[in-house]
């Protein structure tokens, strides 16, 4: 018997038990609460914006590509190759660079760009969340390197939290090869307990809700 044998034997004769005697794990429980599509974005807003966030909600896909038109002000973006982006109207505005397939010219641009913009596979009213599932519609890069970060969702694709998120995608893995969870813009207070934001990934955030 080995040295790491005789202290889990004595760990196991302390607490009364045996190697044979593992617990089985409970039973996985997850509670879906009831939320109205209104109370779903309404909670979803008051989230982000006390994460300073800026949520807007659009009327329609043009009123959602006019706005994000007025936040570029002409300056340079990236977008993804999502294709309610390009349902909205927003791939074609004149400083939005998108359809990259190379990750060296998608790298490169999204150095440069002052914001990137995406759309989301899911948001989380409760906490106000981005979930994103990387893909070749969805390059993490453009949610993650360029200073702002915009996002564009369907309001159907607001969930109320963790649990139903997993209900409807109990596997992540099988589907995509990294899910990101994005909480309001990147921040942080490691030194000297002085909130930074913009450290790690944008320091500015707007989501739009169509």
């Amino acid at each position: 018997m080995t040295a790491r044998e005789q202290i889990l034997d004595s760990v196991r004769a302390a607490l009364g038990s045996g190697p044979d005697r593992h617990r089985a794990a409970p039973a996985v429980r997850i509670s879906v609460p009831e939320r109205t599509p209104d109370a779903r974005i309404e909670m979803f807003f008051s989230a982000i914006s006390n994460l300073a966030g800026k949520p807007y909600l659009a009327t329609s896909p043009t009123d959602a590509c006019r706005h994000v038109a007025g936040i570029l002000d002409g300056q340079p973006a990236v977008a993804s190759n999502a294709p309610f982006l390009r349902e909205c109207g927003i791939t074609g505005l004149a400083s939005v660079q998108t359809g990259f397939t190379d990750s060296g010219a998608l790298r490169q641009a999204c150095a440069t760009a002052a914001a990137g913009i995406t759309c989301a596979h899911y948001a989380l009213a409760d906490t106000g969340t981005l979930v994103m599932l990387a893909s070749p519609e969805e390059a993490r890069l453009i949610s993650l390197l360029p200073p702002s970060h915009i996002a564009v969702v369907p309001q159907a694709r607001i969930v109320t939290g963790l649990d139903e998120l997993f209900s409807l995608v109990p596997q992540p893995g099988e589907l995509t090869s990294s899910m990101v969870l994005i909480t309001g813009p990147s921040r942080t207070a490691d030194i000297e307990q002085i909130l930074v934001r913009g450290v790690h990934g944008p320091g500015e955030i707007h989501i739009v809700v169509v």
